[in-house]
């Protein structure tokens, strides 16, 4: 597909949209940043300035990138995820600059719903959770369950954030409401789950 001739999506002048991309409707990219071939953006995205899509990547619908964000060849991030300013993802575990490596680039799958706060740091091969909550500057070194929250360098597991994104605080039955949506969620083992 060539971008050029799409009309479904907004791209800022000084962004540079390489051919071979696929960019769903209703996404906007926005100033200095670039989208290089073979990456996909879904439907209603939007890429705040100075972001960078390497060839692979596939953002699914509803993706949020803020400012100065990359996001590298391994990395799929699914519908609603949200990615905080500066936040940075990594695709080769021992990196050298005089050792080529780019055949050993680790896969890191973001899960629906997931944010990652601004200058979070995610290891490559680390998956995150369905609705999992990164907090700000976290330092993420290990897999992260769905409905986690994690803070910390290196990041640790301080509890359970609803789909609404507020901290979860179950009863003695392991059930925590929601206070925005109401919604109801089960604490079973190390597993939350909406009711």
């Amino acid at each position: 597909m060539n971008p050029e001739s799409d009309k479904a999506y907004f791209a800022h002048p000084t962004a540079v949209i390489d051919n071979d991309c696929v960019i769903g409707a209703g996404t906007k990219i926005w100033h200095f940043s670039h989208i290089m071939s073979q990456a996909e953006i879904g439907n209603d995205c939007n890429l705040g300035q100075n972001v960078v899509i390497s060839p692979e990547v596939v953002l699914g619908n509803n993706v949020k990138v803020q400012n100065n964000v990359s996001i590298y060849t391994g990395v799929v991030c699914e519908d609603d995820v949200f990615l905080g300013p500066s936040m940075v993802f990594t695709n080769v575990i021992n990196p050298r600059s005089a050792v080529n490596r780019r055949g050993q680039y680790l896969k890191t799958h973001v899960r629906k719903g997931a944010s990652i706060g601004a200058n979070a740091t995610v290891i490559c091969g680390n998956n995150i959770g369905e609705f999992a909550f990164i907090g700000a500057g976290a330092v993420v070194t290990k897999e992260v369950k769905p409905y986690a929250l994690i803070v910390g360098n290196p990041a640790k597991q301080t509890g359970w954030m609803s789909e609404y994104g507020h901290k979860l605080h179950f009863d003695r039955d392991n059930i925590a409401t929601c206070p925005e949506s109401d919604e109801k969620y089960r604490l079973h083992g190390d597993e939350v789950s909406k009711i």
